[in-house]
Parts: structure tokens; C-alpha cells; sequence
């Protein structure tokens, strides 16, 4: 009752908020002031007096180091209430409060001169509103503890069954992942010559532990950079026996043997054929003809000139092959590899060897443009000598230099070497082999339960549970690593959001592990199958800097709530399977035992489906206190928005199904909580790739 009431809360807040609320814009230019805003009400502006008036003392965009990536942008404001003047500050999440009016950080000039503030004054509907989520949440607290809610009432009937017998049913609904990964040796001699000419382990692991700064301005090892250009090149995290610090430092110092080595991947066959490319991977000399002319551009310029929506697959894939062949030339012509920092640069920009070093003056200058010359040509004559001294000698000496010169990037050694771990521990493919193992052998020896109900199959049920245990132990860890190395929530991306909807999903396993071991093992199994997915070739598993709207609290409430409904909704998908699985194959031997396994298993669905709604709808509102937070509007209809209440509505109609007295009734719940999933999907994937959304950052 305190949940549906608090919907009604929620819609008279709104309609206040309608009625009695003022939303408007306030454009100032630096040392200009107002005490207007304006108001645009069916496409007039009106003008509304403040009543104080607000100067622009100065605005300020800062960037991420050395990027023209935004990670704040402020205003410092002068405002002249009541015969006095105050000095405030307002930017993304960082809203001011005066006199009931609220002001936002919105946009800015293109010269970054001048600033939009988004001006909203709405104390009543506010109160109102947030009074109405506040209900919603105790609403659904109550509803999961109650004894007498309704998932109260599914608790006592699951306990009832449990104890009127000890059989479990279980019908195993296989699918079987073909991952078919073929590594064959490439037999060419270059291939085989960049084997053989392999740099040191220990050198490259030296030179991997280097600083470097990403083109997003983020600081991060050498070893991560390396492994991202393998990634997009070779979409492998070795070539062969090299990994990807041996890779990167090989390609710098024998670029005419590695340009025609055939590593470069390429999926699409048609592109393959029609520049007579190697299927699978071709070698950067391939995509050039006799004359040295770039094979791909007649084609790039024809596909760059057709509108986003007339471009076909052919055209996408190809725009992937020439980045890959621009990262590939910018690396042999010294570019990208951003090792040295300027002195004194505002932006605090480091660079690379072939960037335009016309910044540096003096002994910096020939410094930056012959070291990386000196230290690959050591490397070679090591590669002759096997002699790494000297080689070792140089890398200490770049690592010196970056010292000496970086007097504002606070670098933690300790970040670094944590990031070098978490990318050599390369925890979540661990964590996906464990899951997928664990969970299969849950569903096996479940399913031997069902006929033999001895202490050997209990004892190995167990065993295989604390196994299930140790592996979600190692995905926190994994999980608080990049944490701890990105400085924020690790939920920001579909990679990361894939990463812990994978862990919210075994967490709810784990929920209800006494209640069905069933639901636990599916559990298991699901989540080993989203890491999967987390790890392909499509996904983006790069630690990036956020964007400025993303630098909120909210965010990580917002984000872990609503996607750790993804998890018990997957459950509730497996289990709705399971059931129909078995309602198909069951015969006049086995049905009266189906039947209460049945009754047992859509128990579990239906308990799983109340504790992913509660999530979801709380996790829908706490976007909605966001964006009031950040921008000072609850909703937009923006599509990730309008598929998250849809979803909500959705599984709302799908709890309530058990108000349908129909003896198809039980066979209808467990359908539609599978048909419901596809609305999980389309939140998660469909908005994010197929739609434009303000959520669009977030892929």
C-alpha cells in the first residue's frame, strides 16, 4: 500500500512542480551581470526578474592533462543579495542554493568566455517529490521483510514444500558455447624472425612499468598502452610468445620486418577479398599497391560521404581496418607513445618523440627528439648481444627525465605498479573460466541429486559452492582494483556495467542458494556467460577518464541499484527456462514429482522478479534525483529513460500475473518472465548502440 501511494506522492509532486515551478536560462559573459532569466514558454521567451542579481567574475574550462577532453567546467560567480556580496562557485554537480532558486552548471561560449546556468526554482514540488521516492523505497523495504507482503507469503510457501520432500527436479537446459579460437602458427618467415628477435621479458617489463599519457589525458604504464594498441591491432593479448610490452617495443626498433608481418586482424572476408587481403590478419604492407597508394582511400572518401544511416556493413568494417592502420603508422613514425612531459605547460601535455617538439628549447629539446632513437637502437644491438645493460640504462634515464620535469601530475608509483598487477592477473577472464566450470558441475551433480540423495553428491555440492565462493571473492578484487586504479565506481561503460551485472548476478545466487540450488547453479552459469560477453572483441575494456556530468555520487547509487536488478531478472529468465523445460518434457512417472519442483522453482522466479523490481523502480528514481542534482530537471524522455520505466512497467505486469487465477497461470508467469528479459536487453544494449541517447557516453 506505502508503495502505490507513494506513486501518487510522487505525481502530485510533479504536477506542482508543473503548475508552481520556474525553469529558465541565465547567459553571462565574463565581468557582465544580470537579474534576468529567460523563459521559454511555447517557443517565446519571456523574461523573469531574480531577485538578486548574479556578475560572471570569470569561467574556467579544465581539461584532462594534456587532452582536450573536459573534466570540469566552473563558474565563479559574484552575487549582490540583500546589500551584500557573495562569492560562489558553480559547476557539473556542484549546484547553488539561494532564496529558493537553484542555479546549474548547463553549458558554456564556444570562446569559453561566457556561461549558461540552468535557473530552477521549485521548493514545494521538490519537497514533494522527494518525500513520494522516500515512501517508495520503505514501501519496498517492507515489502521484501514483511511477514504478511506478498514475498513474505512466497518465503513461507517455498519452506512448505522444502519440507513435504527432500527430492530436487531438476531438468538441465544446456546450451552449449562453440568458442572456436583458432591459433594456427603462422609458417612466414617475417613472423617467425620477430619470434626469434624477442626483446628480454625483464627489459620489456621495465619498460612497461614507464608513465605515459593517454590521448584522453589520463596517466597510466606503458604496459597499458600496450596492451590497448595489441588489443585493437591483434585483438589478442599476446602475438605468438610475445606479450604486448615486447610486441610494442619490437614494432619501434624493427618496423620494416613488423610491417610485413601478417597480424593485423580482419574479420570481414568481403573487405579481405576485394582488396586481396590475408583472410583473418594482414600485414600492413598489404593495404598499399605498387605505387605506395593507400589502397582503402577511394572507398574511405566514398563512405565518409554518404549519410551515418546509408552506411553499410562493409563501410563501418573498413572505417575499423583504417583505424587500425592509422594506429599502426602514427606508432612507426613515433607518434601516440606520449613519454615526455613539457615543463611548465598549463595543460600539463606530455609528448611524444614524433610529435612537434618546437615547445622544448635546449637540452630538453635534443633530449626528447634522440633519446627513444638511442634507447631502440640499444635495443637492437641487445637483441644481437643478448646484452640488456645498456638498454635498461636508457629506459632509467627516461624514467629520470619524467621526474625532473613533471612538477604538477601527482604520479603514484603504487597506482602504477597496481595497474601493471590487475592487467597481468587479467582477473575477470579467471573469474569467467570459474564460473562457467563451477556452474556446469553445479547443474551436473544437481541433476545427480535428483535420484541419489547421498552425503558424497551433498559434499561435492558444497565443495563447489565455496569453489563458486573463492571466485567471487576474486572478482571483488578484481572489481575493487580498477576501483582503486581509475578512481571511481567501475560501472561508468558497458564494459565495466557488463563486469558487475556478471557479479550482482552470482551475488543473487548466492541469495538464494538455501532456498534452490538450482537458481544457484543457473546463477553461476549466467554470470560466467556475461563475463564472456564482457571479453569480446566488441567491448571496450579500457580505463578511460569520465566525463564531467559522470563526477557524481549519484552515479554509483544510481548505476549499482539499477543494474543489480539485471541479475535477479536474469535468474528469474533462467528459472522461467528451467520450468518451461520441464513442463515440456515431463512424463506420468516423474509429473507429480515435477510438479512440486515446478511449484518450488516459479516460487523462486516470482521471490527473484519482487527483489529485481524493487531495485529497478529504485534505481529508475535515484536517475531521476540525479539529474534533478545535476541539471535540475528529474526527466527528459531521453531513450535510455523511457526504456528503464518501460522495464519497470513491464515486470510490474509480470508480478502481478498471479492475480490471474487460470490454471495456465503458473505456465503464463514463468513465459512471461522470460519474454520480459528482452526489455533488459534493449535498456541495456539496444539504447546504448542503436539509439541516440544522452546515455550514449556510457557504451
Amino acid at each position: 500500500m506505502i508503495v502505490h501511494f507513494s506513486f501518487i506522492i510522487i505525481l502530485l509532486g510533479a504536477l506542482v512542480s508543473h503548475i508552481f515551478g520556474e525553469e529558465g536560462l541565465l547567459h553571462l559573459r565574463e565581468g557582465q551581470s544580470s537579474n534576468e532569466i529567460v523563459i521559454h514558454t511555447s517557443g517565446e521567451p519571456t523574461y523573469y526578474k531574480l531577485p538578486f542579481t548574479v556578475e560572471l567574475l570569470k569561467f574556467k574550462l579544465e581539461r584532462y592533462p594534456g587532452s582536450a577532453s573536459p573534466s570540469s567546467y566552473e563558474s565563479e560567480l559574484l552575487i549582490h543579495v540583500d546589500g551584500v556580496i557573495r562569492h560562489e562557485r558553480v559547476y557539473m554537480n556542484n549546484v547553488l542554493d539561494l532564496k529558493g532558486y537553484r542555479f546549474f552548471q548547463a553549458s558554456y561560449d564556444p570562446d569559453e568566455q561566457g556561461t549558461i546556468l540552468s535557473v530552477n526554482r521549485d521548493v514545494a514540488g521538490r519537497n514533494i517529490t522527494y518525500s513520494g521516492y522516500l515512501l517508495l523505497v520503505i514501501g519496498f523495504i517492507l515489502s521484501i521483510l514483511g511477514k504478511k507482503s506478498r514475498f513474505g507469503v512466497l518465503s513461507r510457501q517455498l519452506k512448505e514444500l522444502r519440507s513435504h520432500t527432500n527430492a530436487i527436479a531438476i531438468t538441465a537446459v544446456c546450451s552449449f558455447l562453440a568458442l572456436g579460437a583458432q591459433a594456427s602458427p603462422d609458417k612466414s618467415s617475417m613472423f617467425d624472425a620477430v619470434q626469434r628477435f624477442a626483446v628480454y621479458p625483464e627489459h620489456a617489463a621495465r619498460f612497461g612499468e614507464l608513465p605515459v599519457q593517454s590521448g584522453r589525458g589520463r596517466m597510466m604504464p606503458v604496459n597499458t598502452f600496450s596492451s590497448e594498441i595489441l588489443h585493437k591491432l591483434h585483438k589478442s593479448d599476446k602475438i605468438g610468445n610475445l606479450n604486448s610490452d615486447q610486441f610494442l617495443i619490437g614494432l619501434l626498433a624493427m618496423p620494416d620486418m613488423w610491417m610485413r608481418v601478417p597480424f593485423i586482424a580482419l574479420s570481414n572476408k568481403e573487405i579481405a577479398a576485394y582488396y586481396d587481403l590475408t583472410e583473418g590478419h594482414f600485414a600492413y604492407l598489404e593495404v598499399f599497391d605498387q605505387n605506395g597508394e593507400y589502397k582503402l582511400l577511394p572507398r574511405l572518401e566514398q563512405a565518409y560521404n554518404k549519410m551515418p544511416s546509408e552506411r553499410t556493413k562493409f563501410d563501418k568494417d573498413l572505417f575499423k581496418v583504417d583505424e587500425q592502420i592509422n594506429i599502426l603508422y602514427e606508432l612507426i613514425n613515433h607518434q601516440m607513445l606520449n613519454l615526455f612531459p613539457l615543463e611548465g605547460d598549463l595543460n600539463n601535455k606530455w609528448y611524444a618523440p614524433g610529435d612537434d617538439l618546437s615547445e622544448f628549447a635546449g637540452k630538453d629539446s635534443m633530449f626528447v627528439s634522440r633519446i627513444l632513437d638511442w634507447y631502440l637502437g640499444e635495443v637492437q644491438a641487445a637483441m644481437q648481444s643478448g646484452d640488456w645493460t645498456k638498454a635498461d640504462e636508457v629506459v632509467s634515464m627516461i624514467s629520470t627525465y619524467q621526474q625532473a620535469k613533471n612538477k604538477t601530475l601527482d604520479i603514484s608509483p603504487e597506482k602504477i605498479q597496481a595497474e601493471i598487477k590487475y592487467n597481468r592477473l587479467n582477473v575477470f577472464r579467471w573469474c569467467k573460466i570459474g564460473y562457467l566450470v563451477l556452474g556446469g558441475l553445479l547443474l551436473v551433480f544437481s541433476f545427480i541429486s535428483l535420484f541419489n540423495r547421498n552425503k558424497p553428491v551433498n559434499y561435492i555440492l558444497w565443495i563447489l559452492s565455496i569453489g563458486v565462493l573463492a571466485v567471487f571473492g576474486l572478482h571483488m578484487y578484481g572489481m575493487g582494483m580498477r576501483w582503486y586504479i581509475g578512481g571511481y565506481a567501475p560501472w561508468s561503460n558497458s564494459y565495466e556495467t557488463m563486469v558487475y551485472v556478471g557479479w550482482a548476478t552470482v551475488l543473487a545466487g548466492f541469495i538464494f542458494l538455501r532456498r534452490s540450488r538450482l537458481a544457484f547453479a543457473l546463477a553461476t552459469l549466467f554470470g560466467g556467460i556475461i563475463l564472456f560477453v564482457s571479453g569480446l572483441n566488441w567491448m571496450d575494456p579500457q580505463i578511460n577518464t569520465l566525463v564531467p556530468v559522470l563526477k557524481s555520487p549519484w552515479l554509483m547509487f544510481h548505476v549499482a541499484v539499477i543494474v543489480a536488478a539485471y541479475g535477479f531478472f536474469g535468474i528469474s529468465f533462467l528459472i522461467g527456462l528451467t520450468n518451461l523445460g520441464m513442463m515440456a518434457t515431463g512424463t506420468e512417472k516423474n509429473k507429480a514429482v515435477l510438479k512440486v519442483r515446478i511449484r518450488e522453482l516459479s516460487i523462486v522466479n516470482e521471490m527473484s522478479l519482487w527483489i529485481g523490481l524493487a531495485l529497478m523502480t529504485i534505481g529508475t528514481f535515484l536517475g531521476a534525483v540525479w539529474a534533478n542534482e545535476s541539471w535540475g530537471r528529474y526527466w527528459g524522455w531521453d531513450p535510455k529513460e523511457t526504456w528503464a520505466l518501460i522495464t519497470v512497467v513491464v515486470y510490474a505486469i509480470v508480478t502481478h500475473l498471479h492475480l490471474m487465477h487460470s490454471k495456465a497461470g503458473t505456465w503464463l508467469f514463468n513465459l512471461f518472465s522470460i519474454v520480459a528479459f528482452a526489455s533488459v536487453i534493449m535498456t541495456f544494449f539496444g539504447v546504448n548502440y542503436f539509439l541516440s541517447s544522452m546515455h550514449s557516453y556510457g557504451r
